[in-house]
């Protein structure tokens, strides 16, 4: 529990009102973490060196096939490696998990070889025939439209927001089943909190999501380490919430703080260990391996 919320637009928290001794609810807001992530790097940035932690983690709104608004998350984070570095740590532990748990799928060999690697935009590319710069909400709506793709959106939204609706709509759907895929180098304004950096092609954000199949299993990143940028990022989400009549939130400034203190460089994941459990018992549902889902909560 924290008196700061996530800001990303993409995610709520639940808002928690704890009682006071009299009785009477305090008027100050709680909020129910969505990942372990900024306490955690409050550590790291008092000097904890490699961590990590497997807890519960809340989303408010979040049910379906592959949600559920309590679920468990694995995330680490791993001092002076980077995001390649770190996909071959998760390479290492998922091949381990199959070998231990004698997971068994035919059609796939989970030797390291086996996870596939492939840039955000070279994927947007292969699957869609946008090249980076041909990409913009006009041009993704008249491509969704020819399609006969129902989308919900009219043109006002940002980019950004057209972009979600591409991959969620065109581009995951067509990730082959039985496969790990990871895809990495995001666009620079999806950074969230990675770094941005200055590729061959221009700046993207250091991150990475991997799925098996059209299934999202882990987000990563290489962590920005600049607590300014790093609070203009939260301000900057808050407006975006403003303008999409999303719930207000307060931002974390117990880890912005800590950030001015310095982070070390280091890269981080959070793996959904629900979803990991799904996808080895060869369950079509998140519900199926959960003992008490929202609806029997």
């Amino acid at each position: 529990m924290s008196r700061g919320a996530t800001t990303d637009p993409n995610i709520e928290s639940f808002r928690v009102l704890p009682a006071s001794p009299s009785g009477q609810a305090d008027t100050a807001s709680h909020f129910l973490h969505t990942s372990p992530e900024f306490a955690m790097k409050r550590l790291l940035c008092a000097g904890a060196g490699d961590i990590y932690q497997v807890c519960s983690v809340f989303r408010s709104g979040e049910a379906g096939v592959s949600h559920n608004p309590e679920f468990q998350m694995l995330e680490w984070y791993r001092l002076g490696m980077t995001t390649l570095q770190l996909m071959g740590d998760i390479e290492g532990l998922l091949a381990d998990c199959i070998s231990a748990l004698q997971v068994e799928f035919p059609e796939y060999s989970f030797d390291h070889t086996g996870f596939f690697r492939i840039r955000y935009y070279d994927l947007l590319h292969e699957l869609t025939g946008f090249s980076r710069n041909s990409l913009s909400t006009d041009a993704i709506r008249q491509f969704l439209q020819e399609r006969g793709i129902d989308c919900p959106l009219d043109g006002s939204e940002s980019l950004d927001t057209w972009l979600d609706f591409l991959m969620s709509l065109v581009v995951m759907p067509q990730l082959p089943s039985r496969r790990f895929t990871f895809v990495y180098d995001y666009p620079a304004t999806q950074a969230s909190l990675a770094n941005i950096y200055e590729s061959a092609d221009g700046p993207v954000a250091d991150r990475f999501e991997l799925f098996f199949g059209q299934t999202e299993l882990a987000n990563g990143f290489f962590e920005l380490t600049d607590g300014i940028e790093q609070e203009q990022r939260f301000i900057s989400d808050i407006n975006i919430r403003k303008r999409q009549n999303q719930a207000s939130v307060p931002y974390d400034r117990h880890l912005i703080e800590a950030l001015k203190s310095g982070l070390p460089e280091c890269s981080g994941v959070a793996i959904g260990v629900d979803r990991l459990h799904q996808v080895f018992s060869g369950r079509s549902s998140l519900v199926d391996v959960l003992n008490f889902p929202v609806g029997r909560a």
